[in-house]
């Protein structure tokens, strides 16, 4: 079949099945081959779809436009990127510092664990009379909570350290993002300067994220407390996640009552208790306005701004918290007023900041293991007299500043001390406050020159001789083997012939001293030394009359405190009890005092009276005290490299050194000068107030000498003024190890020794009763 009209003819599917287009075409058909039963009738076309609309034909794209889409699917998709990567890694944050902080707050002790991290203890030295006059090691006043403080002072706090304390959750994003503007417009890196940490983070950097100090990781405490202050990207998460722990863990009072209490404030303490007592001699509790402010102030810097160092400037910090307060409305403007118009002062105690010499020589003689390594807090009670060591100070300044050339390095030290020992005061250089540095009246060791002769006459006397007995101020040359020829000399190269062992004592003639000291025999002389206390290493040829041997002004002061006493030496000692703070039960008392008699109590009055001859009439006049008995001796060095003045009146013995502590020379100044002066400035001081009291001497009977034996005029009489006996003089200077004097051919024998009286024994006798005594005295001392 053939297609009519050449239109393709109709399929039999689509006879059956007539389109919608085929039944419009008909009028309305039903689509079931014309039946019209069985379907609904369909919908024309339009009811479909909507009638085509002309597409509307896209603009043109410039370069332009091709770039700005280009852009802006390349930011949406990272937008999309970023958003799909930081959500997950925001939440994997978040999981891994919540493990963190879980974990930490579950490590947390109690409170009452945490609020003294020291890793040593304290010590706190009392003075005679029970006062506290010095403080060493880590100072912790005991445990204060944020409730039991001032008010003033725990606002004073949080105005000075984290305004928003109170309601941030450890750490403070405003104030981190704060700092780090400061920093960088101040020209420094974002983490350093002001570091924006909240308390509850600095109280995370005193706990050092929960490591304890340990020994044996750690050469000392300052390197650790150096490595957990720290700052570091790293450190500064770990303390924010630590923070965020002890929020956690603590109530915001919980973590102020830890910072306050292990917060350093300067001058040794720790915690806000022992700043107050320290500065203010009052509890936290009770501190004003202006105290707190000063208080916490020094949490910026401790060392610089204690009120111990400069007062002025720990005062105008203040000012500034105090602002602080009222801004933050933690004061009104009449107590701003206040506080800035009558700003906080030291105690009377903490104003004082003397003894500090004497502190650190009882924390050096004391057992280390109570002072200097104490893990205990221990109080020490001590001899130490603040009046005394107030006059010490004021005389050794008012000397150097009104006698010493300004920008002179000259330095000088002073001692002084009761008579079995105690010491009462001391000075170990010219910077009188300080603490920590060289003691110069205990550690340094100096030639003791002409005051080391009282040591001699002490031995002449113990061994018999008298103060008006004669000996020969002449040249004198002595071969020393090994040395050759020594011809000593005294100090205005001036000789003057015979005189008494007083006389030379009070000039401080070098000849006679020698000659004594050759006649009684170097090694007792030695021996007495030694025995009064003088440690260090002495001479052993005959300079040692000269003073060439090298002590400390302790050790001199001690030496002629033993003269005073009588006799008997004596251990200077400034520690009299020590004990664990809050026991009532000493852990050891007193360690030092009177000991064994080295000569006669008849000697030392002797001696006494020789040695204020020094003052009265020779060398040491500059010192006399009106109204008072004074003994002493000066002593200067060769070259005048040392100049001493050691005496004593009353009850008390001083001694004065000064010198250069590169061994200059000296410029004009002897014992009897600049010492002698400073000596006496500084007893007038001591004694004032105090009743007149003679000093424990004996005046000797003065017996008319008669004529020295001996060419070479080396010999002493014998006591009593009674003629010396060749034969006898022979035997003391082989019994005593002294030169055997040489004969002259000229020299005219020997008168024959008169017959003696009936009821006399014979004179060889005598001779060997004599050298029996002396060798008693010698072997076994002289007792009262």
């Amino acid at each position: 079949m053939s297609a009519s009209n050449g239109r393709k003819p109709t399929l039999t599917a689509e006879r059956r099945y007539a389109t919608g287009k085929s039944a419009a075409g008909k009028g309305g058909g039903t689509g079931d081959g014309g039946t019209g039963k069985g379907r609904k009738p369909a919908k024309p076309a339009t009811s479909r779809r909507r009638a085509a609309r002309p597409a509307k034909r896209a603009a043109p794209r410039g370069p332009v436009g091709y770039l700005a889409a280009l852009v802006s699917g390349l930011i949406r998709f990272v937008v999309r990127v970023i958003w799909g990567v930081g959500w997950r890694m925001a939440f994997a944050l978040a999981l891994v510092v919540g493990l963190g902080v879980a974990y930490y707050a579950a490590q947390l002790p109690p409170v009452a664990d945490l609020v003294d991290g020291r890793a040593r203890g304290s010590v706190t030295l009392l003075d005679r009379d029970g006062a506290t006059f010095a403080w060493r090691g880590d100072q912790f006043g005991g445990m204060i909570t944020a409730d039991t403080i001032s008010p003033y002072l725990r606002n004073a706090v949080v105005a000075t350290e984290d305004r928003r304390f109170w309601w941030h959750p450890g750490v403070d994003p405003q104030g981190v993002a704060s700092a780090v503007r400061i920093n960088l417009s101040e020209g420094r890196g974002p983490l350093s300067g002001n570091g924006g940490s909240t308390i509850t983070q600095q109280t995370a950097k005193l706990l050092c994220l929960g490591k304890p100090f340990d020994a044996s990781a750690w050469k000392n405490e300052s390197e650790y407390e150096a490595d957990c202050r720290r700052t570091t990207l790293w450190r500064k998460v770990q303390e924010a996640v630590y923070a965020m722990a002890m929020e956690a863990r603590y109530t915001k009072d919980e973590i102020l009552t830890i910072y306050i209490n292990r917060a350093y404030l300067g001058a040794g303490t720790r915690g806000f208790e022992a700043a107050s007592q320290r500065y203010f001699g009052k509890p936290a509790a009770q501190v004003n306005p202006a105290e707190a402010a000063m208080l916490a102030g020094l949490l910026k810097a401790p060392t610089t701004y204690a009120p111990t160092n400069n007062l002025g400037r720990s005062q105008d910090r203040a000012s500034v918290i105090v602002g602080l307060m009222r801004e933050q409305g933690y004061l009104s403007d009449a107590e701003a007023e206040a506080a800035r118009t009558s700003p906080a002062v030291l105690s009377p105690t903490a104003q004082q900041d003397q003894g500090g010499y004497f502190a650190d020589w009882v924390m050096d003689t004391g057992p280390e293991f109570f002072t200097r390594d104490t893990t205990e807090d221990v109080v020490i009670r001590t001899t130490l007299d603040p009046r005394i060591q107030t006059a010490t100070e004021k005389a050794l300044l008012q000397v150097f500043e009104e006698r010493v050339a300004p920008g002179s390095e000259a330095q000088a030290a002073i001692v002084v001390m009761s008579a079995d020992g105690a010491v009462r005061a001391m000075v170990g250089g010219r910077n009188v406050s300080a603490s920590g540095a060289f003691n110069r009246a205990t550690q340094a060791l100096r030639q003791t020159g002409s005051s080391f002769k009282p040591f001699i006459y002490a031995a002449a006397l113990d061994l018999g001789m008298q103060p008006f007995d004669f000996v020969d101020d002449s040249p004198l040359t002595m071969n020393i083997p090994g040395s050759g020829a020594w011809s000593p000399e005294n100090y205005d190269r001036k000789y003057d012939g015979m005189v008494t062992l007083t006389e030379a004592l009070a000039e401080s003639r070098n000849i006679p001293a020698v000659k004594v000291s050759e006649q009684v025999g170097r090694e007792n002389v030695r021996t007495v030394a030694a025995m009064f206390g003088i440690d260090s290493d002495l001479a052993a040829g005959p300079a040692l009359a000269l003073g060439v041997s090298e002590s400390t002004l302790l050790e001199m002061t001690g030496a002629y405190a033993g003269i005073l006493n009588g006799g008997s030496s004596v251990t200077p000692y400034g520690l009299v009890e020590l004990k664990l703070k809050g026991d009532d039960t000493p852990l050891m008392g007193t360690g030092g005092g009177i000991g064994e008699r080295v000569i006669s109590q008849d000697a030392a009055e002797k001696l006494t009276w020789m040695m204020s001859r020094v003052v009265a009439e020779g060398t040491g006049s500059r010192a006399q005290i009106d109204g008072w008995e004074v003994a002493g001796k000066t002593g200067t060095t060769q070259g005048a490299r040392d100049a001493w003045f050691v005496g004593f009146a009353g009850d008390y013995v001083a001694g004065v050194w000064m010198g250069y502590d590169d061994n200059r020379p000296l410029s004009g100044v002897t014992g009897g000068g600049l010492p002698a002066t400073i000596w006496r400035e500084a007893m007038v001081r001591v004694l004032e107030g105090q009743p007149v009291k003679p000093l424990p001497m004996r005046v000797p009977e003065q017996i008319q000498p008669q004529a020295i034996a001996g060419a070479d005029s080396q010999d002493i009489s014998p006591s009593g003024g009674q003629a010396s006996d060749p034969e006898t003089d022979r035997l003391l200077r082989e019994m005593l190890g002294a030169p055997q004097p040489a004969q002259s051919a000229e020299a005219p024998a020997p008168a024959p020794a008169p017959a003696p009286a009936p009821d006399q024994a014979p004179a060889g006798n005598d001779r060997e009763r004599l050298i029996l005594d002396v060798l008693t005295n010698i072997l076994g001392g002289v007792t009262n």
